[in-house]
């Protein structure tokens, strides 16, 4: 174990650029859904950044676990960050659902890897955990993350900006889906 603040400081960085990156990831696989991002953007780009940030997020959500597991300030085991409710006594619920979210992250992930080894309906059933890990995440960050629970100005502002991000994503996605067929973009 090791003490002092950087840690704190690297846990709770680290879990802001990853709501934010999973936010991001969220929304693209979102609107990627129907067929294309955005106006002019072709799908296999859309479909690379989609997957380039849900890599990154991947890494830094191990680092995030790293930090939190490693500091001594609160007393995490590494298997209480991979079986959520695994006993925790730190805010058991809010570490419970960062739990989930981390293991439906990883589910989603190592199925996209072997993604041609799965027929598409199996791989895209295990995908939209996805929406339920990104959910998780969001209440874990609300329950837990001490600047959300401090009423921090920008901490309150990051969290609203990611809903409204994925809500906006969910209504253009619907808005397509009700247009007919030949005027979909």
């Amino acid at each position: 174990m090791i003490d002092g603040p950087l840690l704190w400081y690297l846990n709770r960085g680290t879990g802001f650029v990853i709501l934010g990156l999973f936010t991001v990831t969220t929304a693209l696989g979102i609107l990627a859904t129907g067929g294309r991002a955005g106006r002019g953007v072709p799908r296999f780009v859309s479909q690379s950044l989609h997957r380039n940030l849900a890599l990154v997020s991947v890494a830094l959500l191990g680092a995030h676990v790293a930090t939190a597991v490693a500091d001594s300030y609160v007393d995490i085991r590494w298997w209480q960050a991979l079986v959520p409710w695994a006993g925790s006594t730190y805010q058991p619920l809010w570490l419970g659902l960062g739990t989930l979210a981390l293991d439906l992250v990883l589910v989603v992930a190592l199925t996209s890897l072997v993604r041609t080894r799965l027929g598409h309906r199996s791989w895209r059933a295990v995908h939209l955990l996805a929406y339920a890990g990104w959910a998780a995440a969001m209440a874990h960050t609300l329950g837990i993350g001490t600047d959300v629970r401090a009423d921090a100005a920008w901490a309150d502002l990051t969290v609203a900006a990611c809903a409204a991000l994925v809500a906006a994503a969910v209504v253009l996605r619907l808005g397509r889906l009700a247009l007919p067929a030949g005027s979909r973009a």
